[in-house]
């Protein structure tokens, strides 16, 4: 199981770790402790993404100064495979990124909905990466 201190949830959010903390305590994304520290888990992070898509809360995103070329942290939030291709959704901050991939590429980089990957964006191709 994936789970992210709250740091590195805010990050992949493109949130302050304050406004992280906020959500946690207005019990908006569930988070548990682990090693002294409050965790969130990857499933639960992904699903908050999704739903910051839908309805963005830009009160303070720092993404919103970042170019969306490039690489962005994000985190995956569905993946849909066949027996050639797979398709997969990631929340970078506020941008919502698609790629087109092999369903082994897919496979072999352990994409599942709460993963941490980078989206590298070339013209129209978004290439997803593990850190």
């Amino acid at each position: 199981m994936n789970t992210f201190r709250v740091a590195e949830a805010a990050e992949l959010l493109g949130v302050s770790d304050d406004t992280m903390r906020r959500w946690i305590d207005a019990g908006r994304v569930p988070s548990t402790r682990h090693d002294g520290r409050t965790v969130v888990r990857g499933t639960d992070l992904a699903a908050l993404a999704e739903s910051l898509a839908d309805q963005p809360d830009r009160e303070a995103t720092r993404a919103a100064s970042v170019s969306a070329r490039n690489r962005l942290a994000g985190i995956v939030t569905k993946v849909t495979k066949d027996t050639v291709m797979a398709q997969v959704e990631m929340i970078c901050g506020p941008y919502r990124m698609v790629s087109l991939m092999s369903s082994e590429a897919a496979r072999e980089l352990g994409l599942e909905p709460g993963v941490r990957a980078i989206a590298s964006v070339k013209s129209t191709n978004v290439v997803v990466e593990r850190p």
